[in-house]
């Protein structure tokens, strides 16, 4: 009898282990489904422009154009229909490094104090305002960029002597920066958070100061998960768009490294022309998104690398 319960039971966690096998499995090929879909989908109709001709009016006449592809990711200028976004791409990538490197020194400070110095009061505080910064909607950072840093932008740039608009590339930047600051904050305060006592009282029994432990012994060993929190951060600086279309300009020409001067990135020239739903002008907007989907996906194929060479170095 005890035999057959222990038999029956032995059974029922084969049939639990091979259903939670299969759910899981299940959800793993829901999620890849639809980010291949969503693939397909883009490049479906991203690629039309670069094979088929289409029928596009200029000035009186009616042409038949296509997109040279070379021509298309190498130029400087983005008129219709020769849309050209060479300096587009240069624009996008300026603008996500200068982001990330000013966010980068900052959300890493910020977790130091957070974790390591502010009373847990305090602490507490500010690691609840970080997850809220994380949860507030990009067309809310758009508005509060338009509204706000633009004006403080115009003050700056009078002092220069420059008379600018309320768009500008030093506008866009530090609302990429606000933006991006809270993913990498919470992913450093993370990664502080899990660097083992006993490393940092080893540390400070040598006479190593605290300060000296932090900056020297404890950032080192958070450094992988740091650095996981900057990848996620050029992602999301990558493809926002809403905010930044609020913000950039959307010049035609470039690439532009004027601080006080209009810019245009890939996620805002797409936005600014999805008013059609066919045809020329709405199509290149697609091969915009599998351009940028190409950007994104080398990048953290680069970075990842960079992060698994880190990972190894550490251990």
């Amino acid at each position: 009898m005890q035999h057959n319960l222990e038999k029956k039971e032995v059974r029922n966690k084969q049939i639990i282990n091979v259903v939670v096998k299969t759910i899981l499995l299940l959800a793993t090929l829901i999620s890849a489904s639809i980010i291949i879909l969503i693939v397909v989908q883009i490049a479906g109709r991203g690629l039309r422009p670069l094979f088929q001709y289409y029928e596009v009016q200029q000035g009186n006449e009616i042409i038949k154009i296509k997109l040279n592809f070379f021509t298309f990711i190498s130029g400087t200028t983005y008129t219709a229909p020769l849309y050209q976004i060479g300096f587009i791409i240069i624009n996008t990538l300026f603008i996500v490094l200068l982001a990330v490197l000013i966010a980068t020194p900052i959300s890493i400070l910020t977790s130091i104090f957070v974790v390591k110095i502010a009373p847990k009061f305090l602490s507490t505080g500010l690691t609840t305002i970080v997850e809220m910064l994380a949860a507030v909607p990009s067309i809310i950072f758009g508005m509060f960029g338009s509204g706000f840093i633009s004006k403080i932008v115009q003050s700056i740039a009078r002092l220069f002597g420059r008379e600018i608009g309320l768009n500008s590339l030093l506008t866009t930047i530090i609302v990429l920066v606000i933006m991006i600051l809270p993913t990498i904050t919470m992913m450093s305060i993370t990664a502080v958070r899990s660097v083992k006592p006993e490393i940092e009282e080893g540390s400070l029994a040598l006479g190593v100061t605290p300060m000296q432990t932090y900056f020297k012994v404890t950032l080192k060993k958070a450094k992988s998960g740091i650095f996981a929190g900057v990848i996620l951060a050029i992602g999301r600086a990558l493809g926002e768009a809403t905010a930044v279309s609020l913000v950039s300009g959307n010049t035609g020409k470039g690439p532009n490294f004027d601080l006080f001067g209009p810019t245009r990135t890939l996620t805002s020239t797409i936005l600014s022309g999805l008013k059609e739903t066919s045809g020329f002008d709405y199509d290149v907007r697609f091969t915009i998104g599998l351009v940028l989907i190409a950007i994104i996906l080398v990048t953290n194929i680069i970075l990842n690398k960079a992060k698994k060479r880190m990972s190894r170095y550490e251990s």
